[in-house]
């Protein structure tokens, strides 16, 4: 996934205030944080000229339209399966501690990742411990993925 700056390159740069925000910078804050989209910005979408980047955008938000209310995304294209976000994820390791703990499959459905024909997939994602009012800043999963096919936005 892009950072701010990244996004904000792909935006028309004019401040022309036509998306409601006051620059282009805090359109891509927005547009970051899934406070709007792309077809937000009428340039973007109006103009020609913007065409290619307006598809950069679409293209680039289009793949995390289904993102956790903790943010957790997993991208299922660059998963291998490998399995360390199961191992290392301390909720995991604490709900399941003779099966997702000890590196086996997992033994019970009280866990957050599961590899599943070959693919992460996340459950139980209310337990993450970024959700909820006593979140952390936990990077377990993200630290231990070497495709860095999971992310939080």
């Amino acid at each position: 996934m892009a950072n701010v700056m990244e996004i904000y390159q792909l935006l028309p740069k004019t401040n022309c205030k036509e998306c409601g925000k006051s620059t282009c910078m805090a359109f891509a804050v927005d547009l970051l944080a899934r406070k709007v989209t792309a077809d937000d910005c009428p340039p973007l979408v109006k103009e020609d000229k913007y065409k290619a980047n307006y598809e950069k955008l679409s293209e680039m938000f289009s793949s995390v339209a289904n993102v956790s209310e903790t943010g957790l995304i997993v991208h299922a294209e660059k998963c291998t399966g490998c399995g360390n976000c199961v191992v290392a994820c301390p909720v995991d390791v604490a709900a399941d501690p003779h099966g997702a703990g000890s590196g086996k499959a997992p033994t019970t459905d009280k866990v957050i990742f599961k590899v599943v024909d070959g693919v992460v997939t996340a459950n139980n994602v209310q337990e993450c411990r970024r959700f909820g009012e006593n979140k952390i800043l936990c990077v377990a999963c993200i630290d231990t993925c070497p495709t860095k096919a999971i992310e939080f936005v």
